[in-house]
């Protein structure tokens, strides 16, 4: 069994047992959370939603916060004497997928 869900703007397909990273959310590590944005489920017989499947929630658990790498963005100009170098680091929440219920 199977489902795509939606968590920060993103779809990520996730089964029991995964581990999975997600944009950073406010939750504390080791509780537990209800992503009811479900918009496939796949078990005995396929369920799509338009756009989320009625009563389809997955469970999962907070594992940790953290930052992801860092990434340099360099912007430069030929022959203007314009350089620019900047980076970021984005936040991420690591999620245990326990179950997928439907109904």
């Amino acid at each position: 069994m199977f489902a795509v869900i939606k968590q920060g703007g993103r779809q990520y397909t996730v089964k029991p047992g995964d581990v999975i990273k997600v944009d950073r959310f406010e939750a504390e590590v080791n509780s537990a959370v209800e992503l009811t944005d479900v918009l496939v489920v796949s078990g005995d017989k396929l369920l799509v939603g338009a756009p989320v499947v009625d009563g389809a929630k997955v469970q999962a658990t907070v594992v940790r916060h953290e930052k992801g790498d860092k990434i340099l963005v360099f912007k430069r100009k030929r022959r203007k004497d314009y350089k620019k170098r900047i980076g970021h680091r984005s936040q991420y929440t690591t999620l245990k997928i326990n179950d997928i219920k439907v109904g």
